[in-house]
């Protein structure tokens, strides 16, 4: 019976080579047709150009060593004390006795960990990966293709366009070459390195399935799709070209499963340069605001305000006080242009926007009762101000680990208050002290606090041990924070 079986499986063996012969060649060689013995298969063949598959190990070795993986340590708090006792009735005699001598549990903190990807820009250091990589992150290392580790320093986070940078102690290092998304093709091969579940220097390949997609709480970037395998560890990691070019940061995947299924996403390379430049500068990023709610322009919709064809982007909403209001908005106006750029959907018009300086002019062509208009509007600054990082480790939260903004006109009249910056996010030595989200800070060490910028030289000026005063709810408390 065995001695069938085998004869068998060579017979079917061999009829699969001789199937497949015409095949035998395909990584960088032309594809032969099957039947290329006919004389007509011959002419065809003839008249039509050799299908090349592309040969991404090139790429790989020029670029590779550019490549980092990143894993990052951070704490988190562990949960409130419970009872050793959970199954026993607290209508027991003895369940008080067992409460009240119970050992406590342990409290305070553990270390996590976490795993990236990310890349060389600049051979003093200078590193792009994902904001969500290093978000909380006590202490980022780096880890080099040659194997030498190196501590990082967060320069500055952008939660909004998912990007970080991140600075290393080292000269003369190997760096990526920066493509142009707007060239980028749908259709073209793409090529991801990263560390997939810390699987060091992988190398994925597929390509580009679609440009500028707009996702949920990704408003303000126009996603570039592909069908790279990417995973978890993947993050930060970059996207390439077949010219071995960067093209985008590789970000996000649609998931229902926590792997990869076919849909990446990747941050166009320009939109994370623009976010370097203004965080090694200036610390923050600055991004345009017009004031609108916006709708996309269906069949029906453009049909109803006499548009030939759908597209634009249908004003819903115009807040008061802004620009948008200044320059004139209304609702029911469709914005078909934004300087001379097309709208061609509604998503197109938030990252053009946000693109744009703030106090800059800008010219809109809108749709109003069935004729065209031009309107000149003053680009007003989105609100969202954050600390960038000083120190080692958290991210935008700075030294201190805290994400402040300065209070609104309306929030200092309910909270009685001339000045002080709201928390909206605390890690680190803050949040080890207890300051939390919707926590206001008043004063550090005695100096009232005024601004983001103030604070942050203060807090740069301050020895390891800072006071704060902070207000929550209606309580002013002093909180001393060991800064370490």
């Amino acid at each position: 019976m065995q001695r069938k079986t085998f004869k068998r499986t060579l017979i079917a063996a061999a009829v699969l080579v001789v199937m497949a012969g015409g095949y035998a060649r395909f990584v960088g060689q032309p594809i032969e047709p099957a039947h290329a013995g006919t004389a007509a298969a011959a002419a065809t063949a003839a008249a039509s150009p050799a299908l090349v598959m592309p040969d991404f190990s090139s790429i790989v070795a020029q670029n590779g060593p550019a490549v980092v993986n990143i894993s990052v340590t951070g704490p988190t708090r562990t949960a409130a004390r419970s009872s050793p006792f959970p199954q026993m009735d607290p209508d027991d005699p003895f369940s008080e006795f067992f409460r009240r001598f119970q050992m406590p549990s342990p409290r305070g903190e553990t270390p996590t960990r976490g795993m990236g990807s990310g890349f060389i820009v600049r051979s003093d250091g200078t590193i792009l990966t994902n904001a969500h990589v290093v978000a909380d992150a006590a202490e980022v290392t780096v880890k080099l293709n040659d194997g030498r580790e190196f501590q990082a320093k967060v320069i500055g986070m952008d939660k909004p366009s998912d990007v970080a940078v991140l600075r290393i102690q080292a000269d003369n290092l190997p760096t990526v070459r920066l493509g142009d998304p707007a060239r980028t093709r749908v259709g073209e091969w793409v090529l991801a390195i990263g560390s997939p579940f810390g699987f060091e220097n992988s190398v994925t390949a597929g390509i580009v399935s679609a440009k500028s997609r707009s996702l949920p709480d990704g408003t303000y970037t126009p996603f570039i799709q592909t069908d790279v395998a990417v995973n978890p560890g993947n993050s930060g990691g970059p996207l390439f070209n077949l010219n071995g070019e960067v093209i985008g940061i590789n970000s996000q995947i649609y998931s229902r499963s926590g792997g990869y299924q076919g849909l990446s996403f990747a941050i166009p390379i320009d939109i994370a340069m623009n976010v370097e430049q203004q965080l090694v500068q200036h610390g923050k990023v600055s991004r345009g605001r017009l004031g609108v709610t916006i709708q996309e322009v269906n069949q029906s919709l453009a049909e109803s305000f006499g548009l030939k064809q759908p597209g634009g982007a249908l004003v819903s909403a115009v807040e008061n006080d802004t620009p948008a209001a200044k320059a004139g908005l209304q609702p029911g106006d469709v914005i078909l242009k934004l300087n001379g750029k097309d709208i061609g959907r509604s998503a197109d018009l938030p990252p053009q926007v946000a693109d744009l300086r703030p106090g800059s002019e800008a010219r809109l062509e809108i749709w109003r009762k069935g004729q065209r208009k031009q309107i000149s509007v003053t680009i007003g600054e989105l609100p969202g101000e954050k600390v960038a990082a000083d120190g080692h480790g958290g991210a935008d939260q700075g030294r201190l680990g805290l994400a402040v903004r300065p209070l609104t006109p309306e929030e200092r009249k309910q909270a009685k208050l001339n000045g002080g910056l709201l928390v909206e996010d605390a890690s680190g030595p803050a949040a080890r002290a207890g300051i939390q989200p919707g926590d206001v800070v008043l004063s550090l060490n005695g100096e009232p606090v005024t601004g983001v910028e103030q604070l942050r030289a203060l807090t740069g000026k301050a020895s390891k041990h800072v006071a704060l005063l902070i207000q929550r709810d209606n309580a002013k408390i002093f909180v001393p924070i060991n800064l370490g």
